[in-house]
């Protein structure tokens, strides 16, 4: 009798007691438009399986799982968050491979289509705009043991040594800082995650996963001609790091979107000369260079600077007997400064202006964190899909968190989690 009693308590699922954080998916699901995935635009109604597992996923990455193992663990352990997935939580959950098929089989343009609905209604809701976007990259390392720091395996990091773990996965190289001096570096096996950030809420408007030997500012053009199509990013501030200064990408901004670049130069192994307040440079024995003509090369116009000696009818030794001073010849050293005649050159970035609007980027960072913190650092799964997919869906989980707490009123929790889950 007692069974048959606990059995009927179980079946109504009103009995069970809400607690914030069952509360708190309760209301993130309400908010997630899943139309795309289920391909109907129906908002009532029991979810199907394929949508169960989209929100159980959406779970994972709130909690921070980085294994389906601990996913599947959670649910079972917390059967009400597993009914508001959209589970029948009467039957057993699905198998481990369930949940793997569906994240390697997801077609990723589905999950692109759902943020592309969140950003539209963030956007709407007068929360998310492109006046101030900023790019950047996070690395993802692969589930592989050649990116163990215990593994003493020789040639790990050589480009022809694939790990057999992921197929998909390439070798990448990830800087400690931005700072173009930086020597602090570590080679890694992944891929990279790039994502266009509105640097006034710290939230993603756009996101692209390659693998990891793609530079940042090869993609850079097609992810600004994507968000244009469902989010204008006319006379936008576009923000980046030295590996967006490409000519390409400040003349694109500046002539197709009428926008404004605020990237620093990355010197490229050029040096930097000392110069007169005029602009002439100072020769390495301390004198005054003069102007010895124009000349154009590679689309580039550069000034030459001869040595003083040059054009004087003295004969005179050079003071540091530099090895291109020829004695009696009046000839010397040459140096070459690039005049600014393109966009990318005519940029002050001494400016407070410049100063002060790229110190935004810094919420490209603090997205990163968090973008990590759902588990994204390292990943599980062994192949290029599933990683896409996964991390689409960790961008989809924060943005799903940032609707549920505008339209709830609490919107100084939109970019925290924890504090929402408190306040749910």
């Amino acid at each position: 009798m007692a069974i048959i009693y606990r059995q009927e308590i179980i079946k109504d699922i009103n009995l069970f007691v809400s607690q914030p954080k069952a509360k708190f998916y309760d209301g993130l699901f309400l908010h997630l438009d899943l139309s795309p995935v289920s391909g109907s635009h129906a908002k009532t109604g029991r979810k199907s399986q394929k949508e169960a597992l989209f929100c159980s996923f959406i779970v994972m990455k709130c909690e921070g799982f980085s294994q389906i193992t601990d996913l599947h663990d959670y649910l079972n352990n917390n059967l009400l968050i597993a009914h508001y997935c959209g589970f029948n939580i009467m039957k057993s959950l699905p198998s481990y491979w369930t949940f793997e098929r569906f994240i390697r089989n997801m077609d990723n343009q589905v999950l692109k289509d759902v943020m592309e609905k969140q950003v539209t209604k963030l956007a709407k809701l007068g929360i998310i705009d492109s006046s101030f976007i900023g790019l950047d990259s996070t690395p993802v390392a692969a589930n592989t043991s050649h990116n163990n720091p215990k593994s003493f395996r020789k040639n790990k990091f050589k480009k022809d040594n694939q790990p057999k773990a992921d197929k998909d996965c390439r070798l990448g190289v990830h800087t400690a800082s931005n700072q173009h001096s930086e020597k602090n570096y570590e080679f890694y096996w992944g891929y990279k995650n790039h994502v266009l950030v509105d640097c006034i809420t710290g939230l993603p408007i756009y996101e692209l996963t390659t693998t990891a030997e793609v530079a940042d500012s090869t993609v850079a053009l097609d992810i600004l001609a994507k968000t244009n199509e469902f989010l204008p990013v006319r006379e936008c501030s576009f923000i980046g790091d030295k590996g967006y200064d490409v000519k390409d990408i400040y003349n694109t901004v500046k002539n197709d979107y009428g926008g404004e670049c605020f990237i620093p130069i990355n010197p490229r192994g050029t040096k930097d000369h000392k110069k007169l307040p005029i602009g002439n440079p100072i020769c390495d024995a301390g004198l005054a260079m003069h102007r010895d003509g124009k000349f154009s090369e590679k689309g580039k116009t550069r000034q030459k600077f001869c040595c003083p000696y040059k054009r004087t009818s003295i004969k005179n030794d050079c003071p540091i007997d530099h090895k291109a001073f020829k004695k009696g010849k009046n000839t010397g050293c040459t140096k070459y400064i690039t005049i600014p005649d393109d966009y990318r050159l005519s940029i002050n970035r001494d400016t407070i202006e410049f100063k002060s609007v790229y110190s935004l980027r810094t919420e490209c960072e603090r997205y990163n964190s968090r973008f990590k913190s759902a588990g994204q650092e390292r990943l599980w799964v062994r192949n290029g899909k599933s990683a896409e997919n996964l991390n689409s869906i960790a961008h989809i989980s924060l943005l799903a968190i940032a609707i549920a707490a505008v339209v709830t009123k609490n919107n100084n929790s939109y970019r925290c989690i924890k504090s929402l889950k408190r306040v749910a």
